[in-house]
């Protein structure tokens, strides 16, 4: 089961570790924890729509699901670190700006389950 981090404190914690992988977007921190669980941050500055945020912290929240079974246990933060390009995606909550956030977190999260020596993949 995928916990999702609640508290800022989960969030220092988290930040406090280390990078393990970034996507022109998107940066995954990471700390080992006795537990798996995933936090988002994304930041006004970069997503300046609530229902954008929201959309991106859905789609966060579907991949990491997805590829949980494939990474080592501990605990993740998706950290938004550059804008999706209003040019490019005019609507805040388009299923082309959905498909892009997915495609570069699975990406991201591809790059995690590489790396992992103690999971074994299916």
């Amino acid at each position: 089961m995928l916990a999702h981090l609640r508290t800022k404190a989960q969030f220092d914690a988290v930040f406090a570790g280390r990078l393990i992988a970034s996507t022109p977007h998107f940066a995954l921190h990471y700390v080992a924890q006795p537990a798996l669980a995933v936090g988002a941050v994304i930041p006004k500055r970069w997503a300046r729509r609530a229902v954008t945020r929201n959309t991106i912290k859905r789609q966060v929240y579907a991949v990491s699901h997805a590829m949980a079974a494939h990474v080592n246990v501990g605990h993740y933060v998706v950290r938004l670190r550059m804008e999706f390009s209003r040019k490019d995606f005019p609507s805040a909550t388009s299923d082309p700006l959905k498909q892009a956030v997915r495609v570069q977190l699975h990406s991201l999260w591809t790059k995690v389950a590489k790396a992992a020596p103690n999971v074994a993949t299916p």
